[in-house]
C-alpha cells in the first residue's frame, strides 16, 4: 500500500495568486507536507529479502499551473516547462513532490560470506525522486523520475550495519557480494480514480479506489494495477494508502476555501492490492551493463495490504501489512513486512 495519502486544499475557484507575493514566500499561508515512511520486516520476525525501506517526501501546496503558477521561483517554472505534454488537460489543482529515499535487500543466511547462489542478491538503492501530481475531484495524475545508485555507493551495508548495532543484532557477512555500483534511472506513471463513494451521514463511509501505471527504466521496468477498498467513521477526501514506491505521494484536493489539508479528525481501515507484471527488476535480474549475481525472478507479483489510518488537524499516520507474493523461482514463501508513515502539515 503506500503509504500514506493526504487531503489538500482547492482555494476558492483555483488557487490564489499568492496574495501578492511570488516566489517561495507566497506559498507560506499554504501548508506543505512532509511524509516519512519506514518499512521492515522484523513485525514478521525476519531479517531478508526486502528487509528495511525508508523515504521522506515534501509534497508542495496547491498550484493552479508548473510554468505559469507566480507561487513558484522562476528557475522552477522553467524546469517544469517539460512538464504539460505529460499532463495535459483541465485539472483543478497540481503538486509537485520532492522524494529521497533508501531501500536494502538481502539473502536468508546472514552468516554465509560466499556467494549464495540459489537466494536473491545483496543490493542498495539510494536515490531521489521529482513528482508531479494533477488532479480533479475523481482522477490523480502522477509522473515520478527516480535518478540514484545502485551498490556499494548506496550505503545499504553501512546504514543496516548501524541498524543491527543499536539493536545488538550480527552483521549479514554477505555485504562483499552485493550488486555493483550503477546509475539507476525510473520513470513512473500511475493514474488514480475514486470509482465508488458511499458517505451517508449516519452510517461508516467507504470508498472503492483504482489504479493502474507502468514504470521504465534500468532499475524496474513493470505494468501494474490495483485497487484499494476503505471504510471509516470519516474517509480522507485523497487516493489511498500505497507502500513505498514511486507515484505513492497521493494528495487530492478539498473544495472551497480551506487552506489546511489535515483539518478533520478521524479514522479508518483499509484494504488494498497491487498487482505487477515485472519485466525488469536489478534487485534480482542482477547489474545492467556488468556481470554480477541474478536469480530466476517470477514475471507476476503482488502485494495484499491491510491496515488502519487516523488523522488529526496538523497530521495523519498509517500503518499496514503487506504479503508481498514469491518474488523468484527459488524463494521459499512470500515475505511479509509492516509499513508505517507519518504525515504532518507544516
Amino acid at each position: 500500500m503506500l503509504l500514506t495519502s493526504l487531503p489538500t486544499l482547492v482555494l476558492a475557484d483555483k488557487v490564489p495568486a499568492c496574495a501578492g507575493k511570488p516566489g517561495v514566500d507566497g506559498l507560506k499561508p499554504y501548508p506543505d507536507v512532509y511524509n516519512f515512511y519506514y518499512e521492515n520486516d522484523l513485525i514478521n520476525g525476519t531479517d531478508n529479502n526486502y528487509t528495511n525501506g525508508l523515504k521522506v517526501s515534501w509534497v508542495s501546496a496547491n498550484l493552479e499551473s508548473y510554468v505559469e503558477d507566480p507561487c513558484l521561483p522562476l528557475w522552477i517554472r522553467k524546469l517544469n516547462g517539460w512538464s504539460n505534454w505529460l499532463q495535459p488537460g483541465d485539472f483543478t489543482s497540481r503538486n509537485m513532490v520532492v522524494t529521497g529515499g533508501q531501500a536494502i535487500y538481502t539473502p536468508r543466511d546472514l552468516t554465509r560470506t560466499d556467494l549464495i547462489k540459489d537466494d536473491r542478491p545483496y543490493a542498495g538503492w539510494l536515490y531521489l525522486g521529482l513528482a508531479w501530481n494533477a488532479r480533479d475531484e475523481l482522477t490523480m495524475d502522477t509522473v515520478e523520475l527516480d535518478v540514484g545508485v545502485v551498490g556499494p555507493a548506496s550505503l545499504a551495508r553501512q546504514t543496516q550495519n548501524l541498524v543491527h548495532d543499536l539493536r545488538g543484532f550480527d552483521h549479514f557477512a554477505g555485504w562483499d557480494n552485493q550488486l555493483h555500483n550503477e546509475l539507476g534511472v525510473q520513470l513512473v506513471r500511475e493514474r488514480k480514480t475514486r470509482a465508488f463513494i458511499h458517505d451517508e451521514k449516519n452510517g461508516p463511509k467507504v470508498d472503492l479506489i483504482t489504479h493502474y501505471g507502468a514504470s521504465i527504466g534500468n532499475v524496474k521496468t513493470y505494468l501494474n494495477t490495483g485497487a484499494e477498498v476503505r471504510i471509516g467513521t470519516w474517509l480522507p477526501n485523497d487516493f489511498g494508502t500505497s507502500t513505498i514506491r514511486p507515484a505513492s505521494d497521493s494528495n487530492a484536493p478539498l473544495m472551497g476555501a480551506v487552506t489546511r489539508r489535515l483539518s478533520n479528525q478521524g479514522g479508518h481501515a483499509f484494504a488494498a492490492i497491487d498487482a505487477r507484471i515485472v519485466a525488469h527488476d536489478i534487485f534480482l535480474d542482477g547489474n545492467t551493463f556488468v556481470d554480477s549475481h541474478s536469480v530466476d525472478k517470477r514475471y507476476f507479483v503482488s502485494d495484499l495490504a491491510l491496515g488502519v489510518a487516523w488523522q488529526w488537524q496538523g497530521g495523519k499516520v498509517t500503518y499496514s501489512h503487506i504479503v508481498r507474493s514469491k518474488q523468484f523461482r527459488e524463494q521459499p514463501n512470500a515475505h511479509r513486512f509492516g509499513s508505517v508513515t507519518l504525515s504532518l502539515e507544516y
